[in-house]
């Protein structure tokens, strides 16, 4: 039986369907539960994670056949981010921060492409972990990383929320330059 954690998140499931087909990745994807989402949306995928019994599971499970899964740690010494500048038509990420990574994610996405990213901020750590701050966003540090990629926020929020379980987050829906703020139905 899927529990909260499987299902997902209600950001990037409102958010989703902004993204232009293309190949999509799924940043620190754990189970899949996103990869698994934007394949059934039709999107190419590009599952990454270092862990490789979630990516086998991925492999095996439902939309298997549209999701790449690739085995890599970002955070290891000398690791290089494997995607071309402006590549990607969208980029997920929850529940994941290395503010290394930041210029490289963001200069991946294409110019018409949408960044969903959802992540713990400071403040969490009186809900439990991640607890220390160098995996909690600053006041207005994800709204920074996206106006620095000259991205236009479509969304963002800062803030308490009960699920999947309680903590503090912020998360941001941002497109690229090109995109048409035209097709953006934010009431979806």
């Amino acid at each position: 039986m899927p529990t909260s954690l499987d299902t997902p998140s209600a950001w990037v499931r409102r958010f989703a369907p902004l993204i232009h087909q293309g190949e999509v990745l799924d940043l620190a994807c754990g189970g899949g539960r996103h990869a698994r989402l934007l394949a059934g949306l039709g999107h190419t995928v590009i599952a990454l994670d270092r862990d490789a019994h979630a990516l086998a599971a991925i492999e095996a499970g439902e939309h298997g056949d549209a999701i790449t899964t690739v085995e890599y740690d970002l955070e290891a010494p000398g690791a290089a981010w494997p995607f071309a500048p402006r590549s990607l038509s969208g980029i997920v990420v929850t529940n994941y921060l290395y503010r290394p990574l930041m210029p490289p994610l963001m200069a991946s996405l294409a110019p018409d492409g949408i960044l969903i990213y959802e992540t713990f901020a400071r403040g969490n750590e009186v809900f439990g972990k991640p607890s220390n701050p160098d995996f909690l966003l600053m006041p207005g540090e994800l709204l920074g990383f996206a106006g620095r990629s000259g991205l236009r926020v479509l969304a963002f929020e800062d803030g308490v929320v009960q699920s999947p379980k309680p903590a503090r987050v912020q998360r941001v829906c941002a497109a690229g330059p090109a995109f048409d703020p035209a097709t953006a139905k934010l009431d979806l």
